[in-house]
């Protein structure tokens, strides 16, 4: 009777290990006609995760719109004469507008995101978008894939990186 009891008793381990590794890990994005719906949790890095449906799914090039609550919000403003972007970090924030795109480089995905953040007093910020980690609640965001391959290079004098377009 021991030996069934220890049996049940791992059975019931297993399964709550089981269950709580689901609840950790619940489906970041699905398949739409146009392309993917993601919703992101408290604590993801979106930047990271919008890079890695890219790689997964083999994107070719994609825009990207998004609203939700951010924990930090790093945004930069590209200072043309350091050639570099000087960044400001905001916390709690609400993202009220969140755009961009999806292309490659030689490095892999190369994502260029811009948005609009509010504080709890509605102060605004925004401009483009260094880091942005999910906080309490989600974030939605909404990839439209485009059926043409696209690349960034990087352009002098600017020394940032450019879309580059192929016309015929």
């Amino acid at each position: 009777m021991d030996s069934f009891k220890n049996f049940i008793f791992l059975l019931m381990i297993i399964t709550m290990n089981t269950i709580s590794a689901q609840q950790k890990d619940p489906c970041r994005y699905i398949k739409t006609p146009s392309g993917y719906l993601m919703v992101l949790r408290q604590g993801d890095d979106v930047l990271a995760h919008i890079e890695d449906l890219a790689k997964n799914e083999n994107i070719p090039s994609a825009s990207f719109t998004g609203i939700g609550f951010a924990s930090e919000v790093t945004f930069g403003f590209y200072d043309f004469e350091a050639k570099k972007f000087d960044p400001k970090t905001f916390k709690k924030v609400e993202v009220g507008s969140l755009t961009g795109s999806v292309a490659w480089n030689e490095k892999g995905p190369s994502i260029h995101v811009h948005g609009v953040a509010t504080d709890d007093k509605f102060n605004a910020y925004g401009g483009h978008i260094l880091s942005l980690h999910v906080g309490t609640g989600s974030m939605e965001i909404y990839i439209n894939v485009n059926d043409k391959k696209l690349e960034r290079k990087v352009e002098q004098p600017l020394n940032a990186n450019v879309l580059q377009l192929k016309c015929p």
